[in-house]
């Protein structure tokens, strides 16, 4: 007649060791999630931001951006000129060589579209990165700064030649080229 409530209680009493085995587990897993999430906001070492990742993807699609109207600039003024010599040759052989530059002008102008498309990849990985630390942030304003500023923040350690590396820099961020060229008068 006993043996129906020992075993119920045996029972009962692995499932409680159980839960408390996963609660602890989940309760472990919480707080290295809180630890991250600190550090995403509260980085140690300012080149693992997460915030400034848009803002460099950004500057590198305008980058590249300006790079590439450059470049289809240069070659535009290139056509003109080929067309200028074009006017004033008569040999056939000259003339081959114009259509050479003609052709690898449109060869440029053709690999230059690699920037736009770059652009819009970048752009959604952009969007996802924003989307990322919407969520971040959402988790961060549950815990409350207050409680995440009091998780202790490790920087990873770096070499020597890696401390000394910090660009490059964001528009109107570090030194300018007027900065740099006042070193040497």
């Amino acid at each position: 007649m006993f043996t129906g409530v020992e075993e119920s209680y045996t029972v009962q009493e692995s499932d409680n060791i159980i839960l408390k085995r996963e609660l602890d587990g989940l309760l472990r897993y919480l707080h290295k999630v809180r630890s991250e999430i600190a550090t995403i906001g509260n980085p140690a070492d300012e080149d693992h931001g997460f915030e400034s990742m848009g803002d460099q993807l950004d500057a590198i699609v305008n980058a590249t951006a300006n790079a590439t109207n450059t470049i289809m600039g240069a070659m535009e003024k290139n056509d003109d000129v080929t067309d200028a010599l074009r006017a004033k040759i008569d040999d056939p052989e000259m003339l081959l060589l114009l259509d050479q530059l003609n052709k690898n002008s449109g060869d440029v102008f053709e690999a230059c579209s690699f920037q736009d498309i770059t652009g819009q990849r970048i752009s959604k990985v952009v969007k996802s990165i924003t989307y990322v630390e919407e969520r971040v942030n959402s988790l961060m304003n549950f815990w409350g700064p207050d409680e995440l500023d009091k998780i202790e923040v490790k920087a990873a350690e770096k070499t020597e030649d890696e401390a000394l590396l910090n660009g490059p820099q964001l528009d109107g961020q570090g030194l300018s080229q007027d900065d740099i060229d006042a070193l040497f008068d």
